[in-house]
């Protein structure tokens, strides 16, 4: 199975309720903690990595706090996830580092691997922060062969 970290989780909701309000206003993590019903201490650390991912402003003073960096639609879940988890890769070998496995060298299927990882970072990349905060149904479509392929769609027509 592959599986989100529950840090990523939690980093995922964070994000969205800071895209939920208008630009202009400051999250403390305090105030986070209470409006997502997550552990200060939890949302402080996801915050501090989020920032260093260069994905939230700091804003500092007695009434800072935290803000996007950009506008929802221009951030990614690929961004986030990665911010939070490191490399998106289905396998050690499917990053860019290499001599992390020891099959490496001999491996017949790691560049199907490689491939298999950018279309996953390509799907997670097409959909944004912007999409995640509203409402999404899942449609179908037809592929190159008329069978139909499932894909997932904002309420509001952009097609993913």
């Amino acid at each position: 199975m592959i599986r989100l970290g529950k840090l990523t989780d939690y980093g995922l909701v964070l994000m969205s309720q800071v895209a939920r309000r208008p630009p202009t206003e400051l999250h403390t993590a305090r105030d986070l903690a209470v409006e997502c019903h997550l552990p200060l201490p939890t949302v402080s650390k996801l915050l501090k990595r989020l920032l260093r991912g260069g994905l939230l402003a700091s804003h500092r003073g007695i009434k800072g706090g935290y803000s996007l960096a950009r506008e929802p639609h221009l951030i990614s879940l690929a961004e986030i996830i990665t911010a939070l988890e490191g490399p998106l890769a289905l396998t050690e070998c499917s990053t860019e580092i290499e001599g992390l496995c020891d099959l490496e060298p001999s491996c017949p299927i790691k560049n199907n691997q490689r491939i298999i990882s950018q279309v996953l970072r390509g799907a997670l990349e097409k959909v944004t922060l912007s999409d995640l905060i509203r409402p999404m149904r899942l449609i179908a479509i037809r592929d190159h062969r008329g069978n139909l392929v499932p894909t997932v769609s904002a309420t509001s027509g952009r097609m993913q």
